[in-house]
């Protein structure tokens, strides 16, 4: 790719054009990936927009669309992060930043892609932000007191690591107070907050109509069912769940399903409540995805260190209550929308007691509270509204009008 000629830049008068460059895109990934296609679609259908898409893939390819450019740069896997892949590619990605020629490039993974992209603008004036996707030093210790000495030297390492990464950048931006607060604890204040969104002609409650069926097809039991959708990673903290699944069931006869993949399904299969739990293979398909969530009566998010909780608004779109962890960021969604219930974390006995109290509650009337509040605050449409809005302030040099005073009292 870095000696390739490319294809004349889409849209050359476009008013605003925005390069997207990431590590965390793949095939099977989940929300990053979704919200990067979500705002190709946005840029797509407004003519004044271009958007160029910079990610690895297993060879170097350019795959054009209305608007949109998708740059595929060869790249060897991440051990232990399938499908992940890393991006070396420091003379490709140069080229592309100095043909596309973007008004402003949004950095999507911490590593090595800041670094390079800075390398390659350093004699240009284009202005970067970061988008807060992931929490990474919480992975290593996921609290200020849990892990080992050296989960926790990793963790206060990662946290410096950011502190540099911020220095690069204008504005990071986050999907929710609970990562603006994060930030602002170890000095990162420069923040404006935007949510995700969802699709909400996919994901809405018209497809419980099928329900039946969906279970029906996926090998899903009848009856009240919970189930989570995602990665089978330790940060996830699944264990939980099964832990005080059994009580739930012994309590209520609400089943449990697990859906995705990931290094810790194995453990997940040999837990004692392990036998009774439905596993699905992960669903790539978005559509059969929106029918599973709109067949569940319960969507569990128990992860305490996601940024934002994809999955969780989608469920909450298709009219399913949602059951978090006291921690992380989709307690938010819960608290806003009134549609579920929290347990706190690491403790089965009160997910076992919220989990019950959930099931014996009006269901359908918590699934309406859910749909209204994706609708009026999560569409897709509104949320990218406000993320160029952001941009644009940046590029005037403003201060962006969702900019958060993140900084908790006390906090010097």
């Amino acid at each position: 790719m870095r000696q390739a000629t490319l294809p004349p830049r889409l849209r050359p008068d476009a008013e605003l054009a925005v390069l997207d460059i990431t590590e965390w895109f793949g095939e099977t990934s989940g929300g990053i990936r979704t919200y990067l296609l979500e705002k190709a679609k946005y840029v797509a259908a407004r003519p004044t927009l271009r958007h160029t898409l910079v990610v690895p893939g297993h060879r170097d390819r350019v795959t054009d669309a209305d608007g949109v450019r998708l740059c595929r740069l060869r790249g060897p896997r991440i051990p232990g992060q399938k499908p992940y892949r890393f991006m070396f590619a420091t003379r490709s990605i140069a080229h592309l930043l100095r043909h596309e020629h973007a008004d402003i490039i949004e950095i999507g993974s911490p590593f090595l892609v800041p670094w390079m992209v800075r390398h390659a603008t350093r004699s240009s004036a284009v202005p970067m932000v970061c988008f807060y996707h992931t929490n990474l030093p919480r992975q290593f210790a996921p609290a200020a007191d849990t892990g080992g000495l050296v989960q926790r030297a990793l963790r206060d390492a990662t946290w410096r690591y950011m502190r540099r990464l911020d220095a690069l950048v204008p504005l990071t931006i986050v999907a929710s107070a609970y990562s603006a607060r994060e930030l602002a604890r170890v000095g990162i204040d420069r923040v404006a907050q935007v949510p995700l969104g969802v699709d909400l002609a996919a994901f809405t409650p018209a497809r419980r109509a099928d329900a039946d069926a969906t279970r029906a097809r996926l090998g899903l039991p009848a009856g009240p069912l919970a189930a989570f959708v995602g990665r089978f990673a330790r940060e996830k903290e699944l264990e939980t769940v099964l832990d005080g699944w059994a009580e739930v069931e012994r309590r209520c006869g609400a089943r449990l399903a697990l859906v995705g993949a990931g290094p810790m399904e194995a453990t997940l299969r040999a837990h004692p409540y392990g036998h009774r739990v439905h596993f699905v293979p992960f669903v790539q398909d978005r559509a059969t995805l929106a029918d599973l969530l709109a067949a569940l009566d319960v969507y569990v998010a128990a992860g305490p260190i996601e940024t934002f909780g994809l999955s969780a608004i989608e469920a909450l779109a298709s009219g399913t209550p949602v059951l978090t962890v006291s921690e992380g960021a989709v307690v938010e969604r819960v608290e806003a929308s009134g549609a579920g219930r929290v347990f706190q974390r690491g403790e089965p006995t009160s997910l076992a007691d919220e989990a019950v109290t959930l099931f014996g509650e009006d269901l359908a009337a918590l699934g309406a509270r859910g749909r209204a509040y994706a609708v009026a605050e999560h569409g897709w449409e509104t949320v990218f509204d406000r993320l160029f809005t952001v941009y644009r302030s940046v590029l005037r040099r403003e201060v962006p009008p969702v900019l958060r005073s993140a900084r908790p009292a006390g906090v010097r």
